[in-house]
């Protein structure tokens, strides 16, 4: 069946306004957010002391790696939605839609449990500054929930705008997360004591040692913390000149997000003892309570409140675009596919994934990350090795702005800290994440049925990316 070429892709009614800088500051609004803020005490307890600092480095080498996949797959596939193209055009030759319709399947509920974790993180925070928000034990109370549900309003409302708008809004809200950031790190930095920050239990790297047995977990809590460096892969069709601008915002944001990760995650153990940090709430509060007093903790608690606005805000921004695609293209029900008729975003997707964030933002940390990452890592992550693959074997004359460095050595490092992450993730999370993809193979097979197409009809094979 004949499709549209690539110059036709350019008449799906989004806009290309998404310049270099406005793409990486969306992503590393999205990477950083909340995440480092209440993950820091997670992970030292995980990784049982001050070694914990190495686990960040790790877990950029896999987001690193897993970043060049996405990458090429980007730049060659610019469309919105990400890996929903990547996974239709890699897998349509054997499985015809299977692919993408677990994928759409799986995204609309893994995208927006993500942002929950912003929203639970921003809920935290807010209990440093207004009393009965969390309970003695760090605990969200009812006030809290209601709260996270009215931060969810408030993060659509928001995004009911023109694309060229946001990116302006998005930029914004990046100053104001490195600003957070920075601020907590140079705080830490003036009352740093080397000792205490590289004073690592003893034994903690030997056979059986603290680093060793805590890696797992600790990498599951810390790729999670770097989950975002795709936002813009998301936006591909919104992006300008995006066989440019998708590979660099993509690198440059992880590179970016690990320096100020690890130099985070020293200063706060160079300020304040890790017995410590690792049973706080609110650990950048606290440092800047030690460091520079009350009113300068409130006062970064109110930019950390903001900076997990903000990447529930780009989350919700590029997730949208998910659904939109997969029903634009017939794999998804029809009305995701609809566009503001003024304003040209996705409302449907944007409505549907903002009340997921919502119910999410109910449950615990712990659990939301370990249930996001396992569906992400099958559905996603694993998919996307596969399918750089098979369209390397596929379409070699694919036209590729941009080819992985060193291909296949990041691939297959990616790969192999994936099935490390699922491996690590509790075992709740993994039955949970099977039975989902067992439910969406048993609905592609009605809507597969329904529509009469493969295995109960020919596979439609279009070529939308042909040169």
């Amino acid at each position: 069946m004949s499709s549209p070429t690539r110059s036709g892709l350019e008449t799906t009614g989004l806009q290309r306004q998404i310049g270099p800088w406005q793409a990486t500051a969306i992503n590393m609004t999205q990477m950083c957010g909340i995440g480092p803020f209440v993950t820091i005490p997670l992970m030292v307890a995980t990784m049982g002391g001050p070694q914990a600092m190495f686990g960040w480095i790790i877990g950029a080498i896999i987001a690193l790696a897993d970043g060049l996949i996405w990458a090429e797959l980007g730049a060659a596939l610019p469309g919105a939605g990400g890996t929903y193209i990547y996974l239709r055009e890699a897998f349509r030759y054997r499985t015809g839609r299977l692919m993408p319709f677990l994928f759409a399947w799986s995204a609309v509920l893994f995208i927006p449990l993500i942002m929950s974790t912003g929203v639970i993180g921003l809920v935290t925070y807010l209990g440093y500054l207004v009393p009965g928000v969390v309970d003695a034990d760090g605990n969200t109370t009812a006030l809290g929930h209601v709260i996270g549900i009215a931060v969810v309003v408030i993060v659509v409302f928001a995004l009911w705008r023109r694309i060229g708008d946001i990116g302006k809004l998005t930029t914004v809200l990046f100053g104001i997360m490195l600003f957070s950031v920075l601020a907590v790190v140079i705080a830490a930095f003036t009352h740093f004591n080397g000792g205490q920050a590289f004073g690592y239990t003893p034994g903690a790297f030997g056979s059986g040692g603290a680093f060793w047995t805590g890696l797992g977990a600790g990498l599951v809590i810390a790729i999670y913390d770097y989950l975002g460096y795709n936002t813009t892969a998301y936006l591909g069709a919104e992006l300008h000149d995006p066989g440019r601008t998708l590979p660099r915002s993509i690198i440059y944001s992880v590179l970016g997000i690990m320096g100020l990760y690890f130099l985070l995650q020293v200063g706060v153990l160079g300020a304040v003892p890790w017995q410590e940090v690792k049973d706080s709430t609110s650990i950048a509060s606290l440092v800047l309570e030690r460091t520079w007093g009350g009113v300068a903790a409130k006062v970064i608690t109110v930019a950390i409140v903001i900076t997990a606005f903000g990447s529930v805000f780009a989350g919700l921004l590029g997730g949208s675009r998910v659904p939109y695609e997969a029903a634009r293209d017939k794999v998804f029900l029809p009305w995701f596919s609809r566009l503001h008729p003024r304003l040209n975003f996705p409302v449907v997707g944007l409505l549907a994934m903002g009340v997921i964030t919502a119910v999410g933002s109910l449950f615990t940390l712990t659990d939301v990350i370990n249930m996001a990452l396992a569906v992400l890592v099958i559905v996603q992550s694993v998919a996307q090795v596969a399918a750089i693959w098979t369209l390397r074997r596929r379409q070699p004359d694919l036209k590729r702005p941009y080819r992985q460095w060193l291909y296949p050595v990041p691939t297959l490092l990616a790969l192999v800290g994936w099935g490390y992450i699922f491996y690590s993730a509790t075992t709740l999370s993994k039955w949970l994440t099977l039975a989902w993809i067992v439910a969406g193979i048993i609905a592609f097979l009605i809507w597969a049925a329904v529509e009469k197409t493969w295995p109960f009809g020919e596979k439609e094979i279009r070529e939308a990316y042909a040169q």
